[in-house]
């Protein structure tokens, strides 16, 4: 087309009014094809001139990134993008003329989140440079893929690992703790000062016997297959329960726990033992973060084919390096802890055929949402939005 064209403006003083028209015509066909092409593809594009100002883009690229202005026709690019840090990078790499490819920014629009890879590229016409592309395509769901692919190889390390180490750790930590019980019997038949000093020492071999232990039961657990038995359960019930049990402790750490639960939610099949352990395990967390005290928040409500279990606190939040870690093995950011509580949340989820997702920001807390499928019997019933049968009984 473009050869098309050139021969056209070569004879321009020789084409007649009718031959001209139908040029147009012709030219403004190839636009409006252009622009649909543009508009029915997935990935997001913006086109900027030599001077940097825009001149072209789909409409991809306004669901992607928000933009400042609706009127972005020849405005340097980096300024109609509402994003301060893929502005940043956009006016930083084109005015060093710097071609980029597949940088990662996480753009929030509302409660959405989306993962975005942007490249910065040249578009070159006949050796020479006439602009730049800036091209951008969503990775969210790759980037969960790679999570959960890394999630499930780890649970498989540890599994390796563990199953042998933890058993040959647990025989010792026995024997150890019999015969601390058996230094104690003979420490009560010296004298008291003595008695008391050695009772001390004793104590603290006690506590740190009884803290391994721990952590190999905690091994253990996370490698044992689950014996996992779903029945019929109540989320709303068994979440007042958990709260209930959890209100003392939470109230003499100052925080104060609120309830918000969806009053439509079908049951679930879930293994109440297990699941208590998974909320239990976040909570905790919560607390760590939240040593000044604050608030914890637990909602449920009822998504279509799912129901989501919603585990909110105002601590002191996480990072997104910190947030892709969580839930891998030994990961930890306390002082003292096996770095397994989310490890076994997240299988527990998993043995439910549920889904567990994150978000948090530095300062500004964390929410753990647990997303449980509807059992296909009751998916059906909540989906049916029919009348009732125009037959009556007598009509039969």
């Amino acid at each position: 087309m473009r050869k098309f064209i050139q021969k056209a403006l070569n004879r321009i003083d020789r084409i007649d009014h009718h031959q001209l028209r139908s040029l147009f015509l012709d030219l403004a066909d190839e636009n409006e094809l252009l622009e649909m092409v543009l508009d029915s593809m997935i990935d997001g594009v913006m086109v900027a001139d030599t001077e940097h100002r825009l001149i072209l883009m789909n409409k991809q690229i306004e669901r992607f990134l928000p933009l400042h202005d609706p009127d972005w026709y020849e405005k340097q690019i980096w300024t109609v993008i509402e994003d301060e840090d893929v502005a940043e990078f956009v006016r930083d790499n084109l005015q060093d003329q710097i071609s980029v490819r597949d940088k990662v920014f996480t753009i929030e629009s509302g409660s959405k989140k989306r993962i975005l890879s942007c490249s910065i590229v040249p578009l070159v016409l006949e050796g020479g440079i006439e602009g730049n592309l800036l091209h951008v395509i969503e990775i969210t769901d790759q980037r969960e893929r790679e999570a959960r692919l890394r999630r499930a190889e780890n649970l498989a390390s540890l599994t390796t690992l563990a199953a042998g180490v933890a058993h040959e750790i647990k025989n010792p930590l026995g024997s150890m703790g019999i015969h601390i019980q058996l230094i104690q019997k003979l420490a009560n038949q010296l004298e008291e000062e003595k008695k008391t000093k050695l009772t001390e020492y004793l104590g603290v071999l006690e506590e740190e016997v009884e803290r391994l232990n721990k952590i190999v039961v905690d091994f253990l657990f996370a490698v044992r297959p689950m014996n996992v038995e779903p029945e019929p359960t109540n989320l709303n019930s068994l979440m007042d329960d958990l709260a209930d049990f959890m209100h003392y402790e939470l109230e003499q750490k100052g925080v104060a726990i609120e309830r918000d639960f969806s009053s439509d939610l079908p049951e679930l099949q879930l293994d109440e033992k297990y699941i208590k352990q998974a909320v239990l395990n976040i909570i905790k967390n919560a607390l760590y973060a939240m040593e000044d005290g604050g608030v914890l928040t637990i909602s449920t409500k009822n998504e279509g084919n799912d129901v989501v279990l919603s585990i909110r606190d105002t601590g002191h939040g996480m990072d997104e390096e910190t947030m892709e870690k969580i839930f891998e093995p030994y990961f930890t950011t306390r002082d003292f802890g096996s770095g397994l509580g989310l490890t076994l949340t997240y299988k527990i989820i998993k043995e439910h055929m549920g889904e567990i997702q994150v978000e948090s920001k530095p300062g500004k807390g964390t929410v753990f949402s647990l997303i449980f499928p509807v059992p296909e019997g009751k998916r059906r019933l909540l989906d049916w939005k029919g009348e009732q049968d125009e037959f009556s009984d007598s009509d039969r």
